[in-house]
């Protein structure tokens, strides 16, 4: 599996993102080449498949030998990431992480929406339907004809998608919603029947009733001319209650906005280097018993990977709270700290909270989001906070809670009144430092390098970012014949 920090993109026009900049990875045949291996991530794919997707049918005699030249390209043009571009008879595998492509992302956020749907908890699996559905960008392989049969096949698995999260959203009562998106939807899927059911069922819940029965007649009049069927049982059931008024169309007396788990973690920060320790003193800190703390003071300088060790832990503790994990950053752009009252109304919509019903006193607000959360188990990531009067505020309550709080300040109160975990967090040792460079880098050019990989790791002094930036210099780069530009990296 590849760890470099590259992100694929296939849910929409073929991406590849490097450190989060777009990069270009060669003309249409490697494009199509990259696109049908993303599909079947680690999976192989047949070269017979692969020159289907650049030929659609019509390949030359030297199609095998170009579609290898095609992989040689794309290797070299992904530089380190390409060597998750493996050869598997008989053909090619692209070995990545789930976190690189957002189609493996998107399965795996709707593989935990439907158990969470079975399980009852209607209202955790739209918040995952909606993560997952967030993914698409666009149509996708739009400029690809060799790979339309796996272009329809995303499209089926997006709208399965959205059907699923309308069910879910109609029994929650969230009507108004699903009028609103599935009226797109089905204007451009008119013959998805169940869609149409749908939203005739949150047109009719909304009290538009001649709107239900128009939706129902367009159905009808498209299905007849495009394919020569009438409309299925389910749509000429529903349009006969609704001409009837039927009481089982009611909306369940549920209020509009239930609460919901949020997912507001960001990714995390990868290749990740070492911190065994630190990140056993999180769980010892954070686990769930009656004699933890609940909250730990991750401080210590700049640059040394606090949010970076957070957001490693809460990745991988995700299962300890499943009602959700809220993350804010507690400055802004500017450096200014951001006003609890701020803070607080965000988590709270993140919570389910009606805008319409979030109070304007601060001292209301902490109640209301205290109340929110405080029979569930739930994270609070407070990166960057700049004193105890801002944190203060976000302290939720209840026994299952968890917080964590990033600070360069060693946020005494916080430790004194509330009786936080301080953990100080000192850089990396020196071969934890070897290791993130290697990570980012690759084994070979340090073995190539090791006189300017050992400046560079003299010169981050154990800070991660500092030596994230360098390595990010050195792949920008690649040929530079004197690179001594790079010792001076900040520490």
């Amino acid at each position: 599996m590849t760890t470099a920090a590259t992100e694929f993109g296939v849910l929409g026009p073929i991406r590849v993102l490097r450190e989060g900049v777009e990069k270009r990875v060669g003309g249409p045949r490697e494009r199509a080449v990259l696109a049908r291996l993303l599909f079947d991530a680690n999976r192989v794919v047949s070269v017979d498949r692969l020159i289907e997707a650049v030929w659609h049918g019509d390949p030359p005699a030297s199609a095998r030998g170009q579609i290898a030249i095609c992989v040689s390209r794309l290797r070299r043009a992904l530089g380190e990431s390409g060597r998750a571009i493996g050869t598997a008879s008989p053909g090619y595998v692209a070995r990545l992480d789930g976190d690189a492509v957002d189609w493996l992302r998107f399965n795996a956020l709707v593989g935990r929406a439907r158990p969470r749907a079975a399980g009852g908890d209607a209202a955790g699996a739209v918040a995952l339907y909606r993560e997952a559905l967030g993914l698409w960008r666009g149509v996708p392989f739009e400029d690809l004809p060799g790979l339309r049969a796996e272009a329809v096949s995303l499209q089926s698995a997006r709208l399965d998608a959205v059907e699923a999260c309308a069910e879910l959203e109609l029994r929650l009562g969230l009507h108004h919603r699903v009028a609103k998106d599935l009226a797109a939807v089905v204007a451009e899927h008119p013959l998805r029947e169940r869609a149409r059911a749908q939203l005739m069922l949150a047109q009719y819940r909304s009290g538009r009733r001649a709107d239900a029965l128009r939706t129902y007649q367009d159905a009808r009049r498209v299905l007849v001319e495009q394919i020569g069927l009438e409309p299925g049982p389910e749509l000429r059931e529903l349009h006969e209650q609704i001409l009837r008024d039927a009481p089982a169309l009611l909306a369940p007396a549920r209020a509009e906005a239930p609460a919901v788990a949020p997912s507001q973690l960001p990714r995390q920060v990868l290749p990740f280097a070492g911190r065994t320790a630190e990140l056993a003193e999180l769980d010892a800190a954070l686990a769930t018993g009656p004699d933890v703390c609940g909250a730990v003071v991750l401080s210590g300088p700049g640059e040394v990977g606090k949010t970076a060790l957070a957001l490693r832990w809460a990745h991988h503790r995700l299962d300890w709270f499943p009602d959700g994990q809220l993350h804010a950053d507690l400055v802004d752009d500017f450096d200014r700290p951001v006003p609890p009252a701020v803070l607080l109304d965000r988590f709270l919509r993140a919570l389910g909270v009606p805008a319409a019903s979030i109070p304007e006193d601060l001292g209301e607000k902490v109640a209301s989001y205290r109340s929110t959360v405080s029979r569930k188990r739930v994270l609070v990531v407070l990166d960057g906070a700049v004193d105890h009067a801002q944190v203060r505020p976000l302290l939720p309550s209840g026994a299952h809670t968890r917080v964590i709080v990033t600070s360069r300040y060693p946020m005494d109160e916080l430790v004194a009144r509330h009786g936080a975990h301080r953990a100080f967090l000192e850089p990396l040792r020196p071969e934890e430092s070897w290791e993130l460079l290697t990570m980012l880098l690759g084994h070979d050019w340090v073995a190539e390098e090791r006189g300017e990989a050992s400046r560079i790791v003299c010169s981050a002094d154990g800070f991660p970012l500092p030596l994230r930036r360098a390595a990010a210099g050195v792949r920008a780069a690649p040929h530079r014949p004197d690179r001594r530009w790079l010792t001076g990296v900040p520490a």
